[in-house]
């Protein structure tokens, strides 16, 4: 299993950092995913699920995506997700925003990535640890970049 909690200062306020994961927007922080579709509550909810579809390379992934956990208060916003990629690898995502004063917010980004059939698990041992840090600094980098363009 891979596991990351990392954390940042964005200077924009709590509710135009918090839009960037919106369903709207989603494509802004998260740009190889090629469809994100609301197919079951609302997104503003735990229990929502989405069908996305990922595109790595030449390759596109499809999976159901579901919110775990969904919080959204004037001083903390939280995002909880989960979804199974390619029947191997199922990835837990969490996106935690602290208002800090009107224009700054600490983002938390946190997650694992674990095998669930034996080809998965094979694979997160063989997994470059390196490179699953730098995917998730450029994803910290990508939505605070996003955040300063609102």
């Amino acid at each position: 299993m891979i596991e990351w909690k990392d954390e940042t200062i964005i200077e924009r306020d709590i509710e135009t950092v918090w839009s960037l994961f919106s369903d709207r927007n989603i494509k802004k922080i998260m740009p190889k995913v090629e469809e994100h579709v609301l197919v079951e509550k609302s997104e503003t909810e735990a229990g929502a699920k989405h069908r996305q579809s990922y595109r790595e390379g030449k390759r596109v992934e499809s999976y159901i995506v579901e919110t775990l956990a969904y919080e959204d208060t004037p001083l903390e916003k939280h995002k909880k997700i989960s979804f199974i990629v390619g029947k191997a690898f199922e990835i837990n995502l969490s996106f935690t925003l602290k208002k800090i004063d009107e224009t700054h917010t600490k983002f938390i980004y946190s997650g694992h990535n674990k095998g669930v059939n034996f080809v998965g698990r094979a694979m997160m041992k063989l997994a470059n640890k390196k490179g699953n840090e730098q995917v998730v600094q450029d994803f910290m980098e990508r939505v605070n970049r996003e955040a300063m363009k609102l």
